[in-house]
């Protein structure tokens, strides 16, 4: 459905995509990840037809980006990471005007029910939710039925609520079989809606594979420390300086190879422990080892 290869952009003497290579089947939710400036949202523009190549050559729903924009255009929709919706309007005529504009018959009542903003639907944009705003802009993208979904930082700027709303639908929209190419900042994000993850660093994917495959990359996991007292772990701390503390629930997080020699040699050094538990191996700590530039979120 997706097709990249070789592809690059510079802006000026300043390259954004060093050699992209990648695809991304029918059906497939496909998640990029990367820190600001990684070059996701460069990628985007390209496949969304925004945006012209330096080289390389990329194909949307069989359809060359460069060749035949007007095919790609009508095969795809995106989202941005800011809701592009008339907070002057309602959501309901958000939704016809959108809908006359793509010549487009749309039934609004069962369109706003989806996105679960039926008892919203006459009341103007201004007056929603970020997650509200981003349901409806969802739901906008979806008017003309899309082949593929280009999301570009959906959940930016949401709370926890609004972000899990919109997986919620993202989940949904996977499930009706709309191939979605997802940009996230979020490491939690891409391991629960993503079935192939793909991790980009300074313009080049570094790394890609399933969730799963990427965490088995990385050894062991950590190891986590609950204690009696605050003196106790006050005292741990000391002991372990590069471990993280947490004041609040007088938790200690300790990496470790996830050897049972190594917990034990962990545990044995401290005193006042009332639990122990040991943490697989997270995107996060697939981001940290294969960048060495600190955790994505």
């Amino acid at each position: 459905m997706i097709s990249v290869h070789g592809l690059t952009k510079s802006f000026g003497s300043v390259p954004a995509l060093a050699g992209i290579d990648l695809e991304v089947p029918a059906g497939q939710v496909f998640a990029l990840l990367g820190h600001n400036g990684a070059g996701k949202t460069t990628l985007v523009r390209i496949l969304s037809t925004l945006l012209l190549p330096t080289s390389g050559t990329a194909s949307v729903a069989g359809h060359d980006v460069v060749r035949s924009p007007r095919a790609v255009r009508k095969a795809i929709s995106l989202t941005g990471q800011y809701a592009a919706v008339d907070e002057l309007l309602t959501g309901a005529e958000n939704l016809r005007m959108m809908a006359r504009l793509w010549r487009v018959k749309v039934e609004v009542p069962s369109v706003l029910a989806r996105f679960d903003l039926a008892d919203a639907g006459n009341r103007q944009v201004k007056t929603y939710s970020g997650g509200m705003r981003r349901r409806l802009d969802l739901a906008i993208s979806l008017l003309a039925r899309p082949s593929v979904l280009f999301l570009d930082e959906p959940t930016t700027g949401l709370d926890p609520l609004g972000r899990a709303g919109v997986w919620e639908m993202v989940s949904t929209l996977a499930a009706d079989g709309v191939t979605i190419f997802l940009t996230t900042q979020y490491l939690e994000e891409a391991d629960r809606l993503a079935s192939h993850v793909a991790v980009m660093d300074h313009g080049k994917i570094i790394a890609s594979g399933t969730p799963a495959s990427l965490k088995s990359r990385v050894a062991g996991g950590h190891l986590s420390l609950t204690f009696t007292s605050p003196a106790a772990l006050a005292a741990a701390a000391s002991l372990l300086p590069s471990a993280v503390a947490s004041a609040d629930d007088l938790t200690l997080q300790v990496a470790t190879d996830g050897s049972f020699d190594e917990v034990r040699r962990i545990v044995n050094q401290v005193d006042g422990v009332a639990e122990v538990s040991l943490s697989k191996p997270t995107l996060d700590d697939v981001f940290l080892q294969l960048t060495g530039t600190g955790r994505l979120s």
